[in-house]
């Protein structure tokens, strides 16, 4: 019976991990739909471009928090909970701002694709919508270590829900541009990430209290989490976050808009394996007895149907954007759901290393891939266009999973060997 309730546990928690992101995705889809039919595609150019750095900025500034988060909170009484997360949010969002004032003075150097960030707006835009991503990113992680995925569900609805209806509203009053879409994008981040601090933590840990006390004495545990989970999210996520800012820098901020579209209709794919891995993680680390041919099996049944439906008519749903967006982006999306089945491998084996504490493993795996993939997007992408990254993609992902493949038999046949 334990058994059963710890399996069910894992299933339990991966749905609402993958509702939360899939229902983000169905609304962030109606939302670039709305703002594709609205605006005009320099404006949506600038914007995803901008939504991209935000994103690398955010990457690069959690210093791995929200896995810590996962590792540590389990099991603590009040004080401690409210210091360790107190500590994450602070120092994970004071880095992203920092981060992001320095990402306004070095990309405008760069090239010229990137000199939207030159102007005032452009500045405080990409430091609003870093932190508000961060602050968002880390908030998930806690309510996934405490298994209680719900929470995150309501929050990403309520986040994708309000953004939506703000750039309805705006458009209907007749505002446009750039602007519009970077403040419906993060006015209802702010918002969401306010209530939960005032309401929802206190009920996921009765007793705690938000506060600056002690946070000299969690630095030796975020220089931890930077040296090990950090620098493994780096290499994971670089690649999903860096390729729409290559394609930019290279292509320019019109076809990243191509791009972007494509991407985001295919990242329902790759939304669902990571939030698999992140339910895996927060079971172990819960002392729950989950398995990886379960967490393979939940993956496989989620993804089947949607990767069938986006390879045969992809074309058509792009075409919901306009024409051009179908022309630009039909074979970039069949290259991206190919990927999707080794992206789904590594994510597994990464998550299953991780809670082993083989961090030099799991740092290994992503090193590789994130290289293939970032070296290959770049030299590719002025001839080969935006299907160089999607190909690119496919085949880091893919080199991963052989190398995955390999260990695994390795391992099986010296088990054989010693039995």
């Amino acid at each position: 019976m334990l058994s059963t309730v710890r399996r069910d546990s894992l299933a339990r928690n991966s749905v609402l991990i993958m509702a939360s992101t899939v229902g983000t995705a169905g609304l962030g889809y109606l939302y670039w739909l709305l703002a594709a039919r609205q605006l005009a595609q320099p404006s949506i150019g600038t914007a995803t471009a901008l939504i991209s750095i935000s994103t690398v900025v955010s990457m690069v500034s959690n210093l791995g928090l929200g896995h810590m988060f996962i590792q540590r909170l389990p099991g603590t009484g009040p004080r401690e909970w409210s210091r360790i997360v107190s500590a994450g949010l602070l120092l994970g969002c004071g880095a992203t701002a920092v981060v992001s004032f320095a990402a306004c003075a070095v990309l405008p150097a760069l090239g010229g694709n990137f000199a939207f960030l030159r102007s005032t707006s452009g500045v405080v835009a990409l430091v609003t919508a870093s932190v508000a991503l961060t602050a968002t990113t880390l908030l998930d992680n806690v309510f996934v270590a405490h298994r209680a995925s719900h929470g995150m569900f309501t929050r990403n609805l309520a986040l994708a829900g309000g953004k939506l209806a703000l750039l309805a509203l705006l458009t209907w009053a007749g505002y446009g541009g750039a602007g519009v879409v970077l403040i419906a994008w993060t006015v209802p981040s702010l918002a969401v990430t306010a209530y939960t601090l005032a309401s929802m933590l206190g009920r996921l840990q009765p007793g705690a209290r938000l506060g600056g006390a002690g946070l000299g004495g969690e630095l030796p545990h975020v220089r931890g989490a930077m040296s090990g989970h950090h620098l493994i999210n780096l290499a994971q996520a670089g690649p999903t976050a860096l390729l729409p800012v290559l394609v930019t820098a290279r292509l320019g901020p019109e076809a990243n808009g191509h791009f972007y579209v494509a991407w985001m209709t295919a990242s329902v794919l790759f939304m669902v394996s990571p939030a698999v891995a992140s339910a895996l993680y927060a079971e172990r680390t819960n002392s729950a007895a989950a398995g990886l041919p379960r967490a393979s099996a939940v993956v496989l049944t989620v993804t089947g149907l949607p990767a069938l439906l986006l390879f045969f008519a992809g074309e058509s749903i792009l075409g919901l954007f306009s024409a051009g967006y179908a022309a630009q982006g039909a074979l970039l999306l069949k290259i991206l759901v190919l990927a999707a089945l080794p992206d789904a491998i590594t994510n597994l084996a990464v998550a299953h290393w991780r809670s082993l504490r083989e961090f030099r493993r799991c740092l290994r795996l992503n090193l590789l891939m994130a290289t293939v993939c970032l070296t290959l997007t770049w030299l590719w992408l002025p001839g080969t266009g935006i299907e160089a990254a999607g190909l690119a993609w496919l085949l880091g992902q893919g080199t991963g999973a052989v190398v995955v493949a390999l260990h695994f038999l390795t391992r099986r046949r010296k088990k054989a060997c010693a039995g």
